[in-house]
C-alpha cells in the first residue's frame, strides 16, 4: 500500500502542471486526502496501477483466492485484498521476466496471522496467476 501511495503521490505531482479540466477545485469530488477522485485515477494509471475492478470481477477474484487458501482473504476488508492485487499488478508489469522477484512481492503482500511471511512459493505462484487473470490480464 505504501508503494502505491508513493507512486500515486509522485504521479499527482507530475500531473499537477498538465493543465486543467476547466472545473474549479471546489467542483471536483475529493477524497479524504483532498485530492480529486479523477486526479487519483490519473495518477494510478500513470503509475501502472490498473483500475478498480467491477463487482463481478472483484467477486471472482476473491473467490479464486479463497480456492487457493481461505486464509488469503480471511476476514480482511475485501478492498484491501483487491488493492494488494492491484499493487501486485505493478510488479507483474515492471518485472515480467523476474519470477523470483514477483513471487517475493506476492509473499510480502499476501499474508495472514498464520502466514506472516506469505503462503510459500507454490501458493504465491497461484495467487499471482489469479491477480494477473482477474485484475491485470493485459500486463
Amino acid at each position: 500500500m505504501k508503494a502505491r501511495q508513493a507512486a500515486v503521490a509522485m504521479a499527482v505531482i507530475a500531473l499537477a502542471g498538465c493543465g486543467s479540466s476547466g472545473e474549479s477545485p471546489e467542483a471536483a469530488p475529493t477524497t479524504p486526502g483532498g485530492l480529486s477522485s479523477e486526479a487519483i485515477e490519473k495518477a494510478e494509471k500513470a503509475a501502472g496501477i490498473p483500475p478498480k475492478p467491477d463487482q463481478k470481477t472483484a467477486d471472482a477474484y476473491l473467490a479464486a483466492l479463497r480456492k487457493i487458501d481461505p486464509e488469503i482473504v480471511g476476514d480482511k476488508d475485501p478492498d484491501r485484498i483487491i488493492d494488494r492485487g492491484r499493487d501486485q499488478c505493478t510488479t507483474i508489469r515492471e518485472w515480467p521476466d523476474d519470477e523470483a522477484k514477483v513471487i517475493k512481492f506476492v509473499n510480502t503482500r499476501f499474508t495472514s496471522p498464520d502466514h506472516p511471511d506469505g503462503f510459500g512459493t507454490a501458493k504465491a505462484k497461484k495467487i499471482n496467476e489469479v491477480v494477473h487473470r482477474h485484475l491485470c490480464p493485459t500486463y
